[in-house]
């Protein structure tokens, strides 16, 4: 089964992710917003950053995922390549990740840049769960 597939779009990057479970698209729509930016296949994952969320819904909580993801780069100023989501369960009325992104720290002579990801949207935003996987639709600002 491919990870994910970009889609086109005139202004934005847009892409579905694919997975057995929730846990496995989630972590393939982090390593597709990644491969926007920089070809991730040459890090050395180094650093280790856990994360923990919430959201009232999946579209939201893959949002905020990705947008954490986002967050940690531009503050830290990590470059990430493997993502595990450990948990994506429902409690309550939230739902609760749990995970890991592995990256190093940025070097703007050894990490080539070809897109700068500015924000993760709800535009077109989609999570479906069926019998042979879940797919996620995620369009991120460029």
């Amino acid at each position: 089964m491919k990870k994910y597939e970009f889609i086109e779009h005139t202004a934005d990057a847009r892409f579905k992710a694919f997975g057995a479970t929730a846990e496995e698209a989630f972590a393939n729509a982090a390593q597709a917003m990644f491969n926007v930016m920089i070809d991730t296949s040459d890090i050395n994952p180094q650093i280790t950053e856990y994360i923990e969320l919430q959201a009232p819904d999946l579209e939201n909580l893959l949002v905020d995922w990705l947008s954490e993801l986002l967050y940690l780069f531009e503050v830290n100023m990590v470059v990430f390549s493997r993502f595990e989501v450990f948990a994506i369960e429902k409690k309550g009325l939230e739902y609760l990740l749990s995970a890991k992104a592995e990256g190093e720290p940025l070097d703007l002579e050894k990490h080539v840049f070809d897109t700068e990801v500015k924000a993760v949207t709800y535009n077109d935003l989609g999570v479906q769960i069926t019998s042979q996987g879940v797919t996620v639709r995620i369009t991120v600002d460029i």
